[in-house]
C-alpha cells in the first residue's frame, strides 16, 4: 500500500486538490476571489514541490502504470506550467464567477495528461487522453457570453472526436494484428505487415490532431483565438507538451522496431508543419492566431528531435518543451495582462507599446527572441539539440537545410512584432497596463526559466542522463 501511495503521489495529491476545490465551490459565496486564487497557487506550489520528494521506479495495476524519475520529472514540467498559467490568469479570474470550476477542469485535465505520461498500455493511454480531452473542450467554451467561444469550443469537439476515433480505431486494429496493446508486448510483436503498418498511421494521425502538426492543424487556429487567453495558453503548453512526451517515449518503445517505416512519415510531418505553420504565420494580425500559427513551426522542430537517435532526441525533445513551456508562457503572460486590461490583441494595437508599457515589452520581446531561436536566449540552445538530434540520428542534411530555412523564416514574424512594440509609431498606444503581483511572479518565473535553462547546461546533461537511465 505505501508503495502504491508513493508512486502514485503525484496523480493522488492532483486528485486531492480538485476535491478541495469541489468542497469550496460548494460552500462559496459570489464575490471577490483573491483570498481563493491566493490559497490555490499555495496548493499548486505544494503540489509542484511534493513531485521531487519520494522519488521511486516501478509498476502498478500489472504493467498499465509505471514511473521512474524521467516521468516524474515530465510531471514536474506540466506542474510548473499549470502554476505559471494560475499566476497569470489571476486578474482574469478575480472577477469571474466560475473561477472553482476553471480550475476543477484544469486540474482533471491534468490529471488525465499525468496518467497518459505513465502509461505502458494502450488502454491506459487511451483512457487518460479522454479524461483530458473532455474538460478541455469545457474550458474553450468557458467564456459562455462570447460566441466565438462557443464556436472554439465546437469545434474543438468536432474534430477531437475524429481524431479519438481514428486513434481507437487504430489501437482496436493494432490489437488484431498483435493479440496485445502493451508497449512491451508491441516492441516485441511488432512486424511489418500491411495491417499493423496501417494502424499505426491511425495511432499517427490521433497524434497529430493532438499536437497540431499539418494537415490535422486546421481547429488550432480558430479555438486559439476563441478561447479566452488562459485557456489557450493552456492548449498551447500543457495540452502539447504532454502529448509530446507521450509520443516521444511511446515511438522509442512500443513502435521502435518499426523506426524505419515511421521515419519517413514524421519526416513529411515535420516539414509540412514547419512550412505551412510560418507561412500561416506571417499573415497573421492576431497575436493568439500569430501564436498558433507558431506553435505549429514549432511542432515541426520537435518532430525532427524524434526523428534523431532515441536518447538523443528524446533528450532534446524533453528539454525543447522545457525551453518551449517559459518561452510561449512568457509571450502569453504578456497578452494576458494585457487582453484583460484593454481588450487589444491585434499587433498593430501593440504598436508604440514600448512608449507606455517598457517592462512588459522587455519580457515579450525575450519571449519572442527565445521562440525564433536567437543567441542567447534559452531557444537557440533548444533547437540546437533539435536539429543536431536529427543531424546525429539521421544524417538527413536536406532535412536539416529545410528546418535552418524555416527558422530563417520564423525570425522575421516575430522580428516583425518586436519592430511593431518598439519602432513602430503609434499617435494612441495602449495605456499603461497595471499589472498586479501575482501576474507579475507569472512571467518573472517565465522570463527567469528562459534565462537560466539557456545559461546552465546543466540542465540538458541532467535530463539526458534520465533518459539514458530510462532505457
Amino acid at each position: 500500500m505505501e508503495h502504491f501511495f508513493i508512486l502514485m503521489r503525484q496523480e493522488l495529491i492532483l486528485t486531492a486538490i480538485i476535491f478541495i476545490l469541489l468542497f469550496f465551490k460548494l460552500a462559496s459565496k459570489k464575490g471577490d476571489k483573491s483570498k481563493f486564487l491566493l490559497w490555490v497557487n499555495i496548493l499548486l506550489t505544494i503540489n509542484l514541490i511534493f513531485g521531487f520528494f519520494w522519488q521511486q521506479t516501478g509498476n502498478l495495476f500489472g504493467t498499465m502504470f509505471f514511473t521512474n524519475n524521467l516521468i516524474t520529472l515530465e510531471k514536474s514540467i506540466l506542474n510548473l506550467g499549470v502554476l505559471i498559467i494560475s499566476l497569470q490568469a489571476y486578474n482574469w479570474l478575480k472577477g469571474h464567477r466560475h473561477a472553482p470550476e476553471f480550475y476543477i477542469l484544469m486540474l482533471s485535465t491534468l490529471l488525465g495528461m499525468f496518467f497518459m505520461i505513465s502509461s505502458q498500455n494502450m488502454l491506459m493511454f487511451y483512457l487518460g487522453l479522454e479524461l483530458a480531452g473532455i474538460p478541455l473542450a469545457s474550458l474553450a467554451n468557458f467564456d459562455l457570453e462570447q460566441r466565438r467561444s462557443s464556436e472554439a469550443a465546437m469545434k474543438y469537439i468536432m474534430t477531437s472526436a475524429f481524431a479519438s476515433a481514428i486513434l481507437l480505431f487504430g489501437i482496436s486494429l493494432m490489437y488484431g494484428a498483435t493479440g496485445t496493446i502493451d508497449f512491451a508486448g508491441l516492441q516485441q510483436a511488432v512486424n511489418n505487415e500491411g495491417l499493423f503498418i496501417f494502424a499505426f498511421i491511425m495511432i499517427l494521425a490521433g497524434f497529430g490532431f493532438k499536437i497540431s502538426a499539418v494537415p490535422f492543424h486546421l481547429w488550432t487556429a480558430d479555438v486559439y483565438e476563441g478561447a479566452p487567453v488562459p485557456v489557450t495558453t493552456y492548449f498551447s503548453v500543457i495540452s502539447k507538451g504532454s502529448m509530446i512526451f507521450v509520443m516521444a517515449s511511446m515511438f522509442f518503445t512500443a513502435f521502435e522496431k518499426i523506426q524505419v517505416d515511421w521515419y519517413q512519415m514524421v519526416a513529411i510531418l515535420s516539414v509540412a508543419s514547419m512550412v505551412i505553420g510560418n507561412l500561416f504565420a506571417i499573415r497573421q494580425q492576431n497575436l493568439k492566431r500569430f501564436l498558433a500559427f507558431s506553435s505549429i513551426s514549432q511542432i515541426g522542430f520537435v518532430l525532427l528531435g524524434i526523428l534523431g537517435g532515441k536518447t538523443m532526441g528524446v533528450s532534446a525533445v524533453i528539454y525543447f518543451v522545457l525551453i518551449y513551456l517559459f518561452s510561449n508562457l512568457a509571450a502569453f503572460g504578456v497578452i494576458n495582462v494585457v487582453s484583460d486590461a484593454t481588450g487589444k490583441e491585434n499587433i498593430n494595437d501593440y504598436k508604440g507599446f514600448y512608449k507606455t508599457n517598457k517592462h512588459l515589452s522587455w519580457i515579450f520581446a525575450i519571449a519572442l527572441f527565445s521562440l525564433a531561436g536567437i543567441p542567447p536566449t534559452a531557444g537557440f540552445f533548444g533547437k540546437f539539440f533539435l536539429i543536431l538530434s536529427g543531424t546525429g540520428g539521421t544524417g538527413n542534411y536536406l532535412l536539416i537545410t529545410i528546418a535552418a530555412l524555416n527558422m530563417v523564416i520564423s525570425l522575421f514574424y516575430y522580428l516583425r512584432v518586436i519592430k511593431a512594440i518598439f519602432m513602430d509609431q503609434n499617435e494612441y498606444p495602449l495605456a499603461p497596463v497595471k499589472v498586479s503581483l501575482q501576474p507579475l511572479m507569472g512571467m518573472g518565473i517565465a522570463v527567469l526559466g528562459i534565462i537560466v535553462t539557456g545559461i546552465i547546461g546543466s540542465v540538458y546533461e541532467y535530463i539526458s542522463l534520465l533518459v539514458k537511465s530510462m532505457w
